[in-house]
């Protein structure tokens, strides 16, 4: 029996690949998996125009046939042959995504370079369309030396034409040996695919020349990176700026029920659990909701917008400098939001040492339950002035405190990747998607959503531990003229915690407030204020705001060394869960909770005594 001749459809991943594949074979399709590996084999049965069948292969998608993951890896042996018993393709099929010609090109001219038969099939040519780009097949063929098809797969144009392509490039495959063209380097590539792709262009329009120009400034090397971190500088001063008048009403709101509660209620324990402990410690946290919803704003619209993809494009660079890639930054950038989903989100990175680097450093990432513990820190020590035009030296220090996360992440990368991750950087290549305004529905969705789960964490984990440690700090009673939360069971627990960080500059409070945080970081600021609420003298001084009780009994090198602890210190326990399920043991979150504990306690320490010597 003689065997069935191979094509094979080979281009980056989302370049429509499975739904030309599906449209050519229709039901006559097998699917299984390559020897040894569990990545998918699918085939089945073309019938060319002349009615001979034809094996045709559905690839897995690839960036180059030097691989970085199980798929590329799959897609380089079958291509050139070195799978036992998988025939080598006689016809190789280019599939172009038309809408992102030049990036697909790189890959193409690897393919053609082999020297073997080939067809490109430039497919969602209507979606360039629609995008305002018109494109020149014959010019396209020129200048790849092989036939180029449009097709569009789910509309099932162009089908016909590139069966009979399939079925002339197969007749040449009969009679000739492959011929190997010259090898380019892959700056070489890149440079001939950018010539390649705008010879091609028939036609555009301005919206998508203004898409190539916006392209050139945002991602070019000099000029990207300022215009990205100048963008994260106006969210983060956006968030003290805007918020505030919103966050003084929620405060002043708070304020006003518990002193409906103090007026309404007999003085005894249901009126103080609502004031010291709930309304108290969980309106301390609920506050920050503005401040929440204003920084999401920014993000949900840059992801909407598709910048978000440009910045992880521009981070790739940084990112490589330590050993990561900018496969890392889509991860690290959920992590802003909760380390839980970004660490579930490293999944997509192929290398093992690289997953796990990007695994430990994730809560660096300055996640949004920092950000009350931030906001009400700076709120109590630094004064809302203006350092410049437009610029707010709370907004300016909120901003620093980000940077010293990534920063610290970055070097810490850095360290682990020379050490227990020793490895070097992987490839990156993503798709860029089109510009787009946001849609304010969506964006409206999104903001509740994520305001939903900040405030339903303040009515369950907050509440509970503040509860707890209401209860704790209220008993046993206190004897007249001693201090409460010193007689309290809670004052006990933290007298030998008390004694390890007292050398960085924490007092009892802090220490009290540590424990509790390990639920979850923002409860620091609910176990702050329900502290000073029991240990009040009056109700007035236990109604005062959190901001203006820390800024008369802390010092500014202690609220500093308390800031620095926050950049470092992994104080989640959910976050730590979820490393020892992604990482299939205990080994790692142990290593994790000790080095950045470690490093909180060594910044905590240094920030206090820089700031003693510096007198302020």
């Amino acid at each position: 029996m003689t065997r069935l001749r191979t094509a094979a459809l080979v281009g980056n991943p989302n370049a429509g690949k499975s739904a030309l594949f599906n449209a050519l074979t229709g039901a006559r399709q097998k699917i299984a998996n390559y020897p040894g590996v569990t990545v998918e084999r699918k085939a089945g049965r073309l019938v060319l125009p002349s009615g001979e069948p034809v094996e045709l292969i559905d690839l897995p998608g690839a960036y180059s046939f030097e691989p970085s993951s199980p798929d590329e890896e799959v897609t380089r042996k079958v291509v050139h042959g070195e799978f036992a018993g998988e025939a080598t393709p006689e016809v190789l099929i280019v599939v172009l995504d038309a809408a992102n010609l030049e990036q697909h090109l790189v890959f193409a001219q690897e393919v053609i370079e082999l020297g073997r038969p080939t067809v490109v099939a430039l497919n969602m040519v209507d979606l360039a369309e629609r995008d305002g780009l018109v494109l020149d097949p014959a010019a396209l063929s020129q200048a790849l030396g092989v036939p180029v098809v449009p097709t569009v797969a789910v509309r099932r144009r162009g089908l016909a034409e590139l069966a009979g392509a399939i079925e002339a490039a197969e007749e040449r495959a009969q009679s000739m040996q492959p011929q190997p063209e010259p090898h380019l380097t892959l700056p070489e590539r890149r440079l001939a695919a950018s010539n390649i792709a705008k010879a091609a262009i028939l036609s555009e329009t301005a919206q998508h020349r203004l898409h190539a120009g916006l392209d050139k400034v945002l991602l070019h090397p000099w000029i990207g990176p300022p215009i990205l971190f100048a963008l994260l500088f106006v969210v983060f001063q956006a968030v003290f700026a805007w918020a505030t008048p919103f966050a003084d009403g929620l405060e002043g709101i708070i304020g006003a029920i518990s002193g409906w509660v103090s007026a309404t209620l007999p003085a005894g324990f249901l009126r103080d659990l609502l004031t010291e402990g709930v309304l108290a410690g969980v309106g301390s946290v609920v506050v920050f909701l503005p401040q929440i919803v204003i920084l999401f704003a920014f993000i949900l619209a840059m992801e909407a917008s598709g910048y978000m993809a440009r910045a992880a494009y521009l981070m790739d660079r940084m990112m490589q400098g330590v050993g990561l890639s900018g496969r890392s930054f889509i991860p690290l950038l959920s992590s802003f939001a909760c380390a839980i989903p970004g660490i579930m989100a490293t999944r997509s990175i192929a290398d093992p040492k690289d997953r796990l680097t990007t695994i430990l450093i994730a809560p660096l990432m300055t996640c949004s339950a920092r950000l009350p513990v931030y906001a009400v820190i700076i709120a109590a020590f630094i004064p809302a002035t203006t350092v410049g035009p437009g610029i707010g030296l709370q907004g300016l220090v909120l901003f620093g405190l980000y940077v010293a996360g990534i920063v610290g992440a970055m070097l810490a990368a850095l360290v682990l990747r020379r050490s227990v991750a020793k490895g070097g950087a992987s490839g990156f290549i993503m798709e860029l998607p089109r510009y787009q305004m946001p849609l304010v529905k969506d964006l409206l969705i999104g903001l509740w959503q994520r305001a939903w789960v900040f405030l339903r964490r303040a009515g369950t984990i907050i509440f509970t531990v503040t509860i707890v440690l209401w209860l704790l700090l209220t008993f046993p009673k206190a004897a007249p003229g001693e201090s409460q939360v010193e007689a309290s069971a809670a004052g006990q627990i933290s007298k030998g915690l008390a004694v390890l960080v007292e050398p960085i500059g924490f007092n009892r409070e802090i220490a009290l407030a540590l424990i509790p945080a390990m639920a979850a970081r923002e409860v620091a600021v609910a176990s702050l204020a329900t502290t000073y609420a029991v240990d009040a003298p009056n109700e007035e001084a236990a109604a005062a705001g959190l901001a203006s009780q820390l800024s008369a009994k802390w010092s500014l090198p202690t609220a500093l060394a308390f800031l620095a602890w926050f950049v470092f210190a992994p104080q989640c326990l959910s976050t730590i869960a979820v490393t020892r399920r992604e990482t299939n043991g205990w080994k790692w979150p142990a290593f994790m909770l000790a080095y950045l504990f470690g490093l909180a306690y060594i910044f905590a320490g240094i920030t206090y005594w820089t700031a003693v010597a510096l007198g302020l």
